[in-house]
């Protein structure tokens, strides 16, 4: 998991330097792909930390997470009911 967060601020590092570069040399393609590449890096490491909170909170009281995860579905499945419905 740290690895994964690791892996994470490397790429949002190799991003924001390869933005950098395509701002100084004029070249708008290489700056959106540095930024692609720093959001991708960014969401690497959220997707790390919510899964070191998931973890943890499983680990801590699991019939809540079960009872949360139960209450997600009903909601979502009562919105694709509506949606299909309409």
């Amino acid at each position: 998991m740290e690895t994964t967060r690791t892996e994470g601020l490397l790429g949002e590092t190799a991003g924001n330097v390869k933005e950098t570069i395509g701002s100084l040399a004029g070249d708008a393609g290489m700056q959106l792909k540095g930024k692609a590449g720093e959001l991708r890096g960014k969401a690497q490491q959220i997707c790390a930390d919510t899964t070191h909170l998931a973890r943890d909170a499983m680990s801590s009281s699991p019939l809540a997470v079960l009872a949360g995860a139960a209450a997600v579905g009903f909601v979502l499945g009562a919105l694709w009911a509506s949606n299909r419905d309409g």
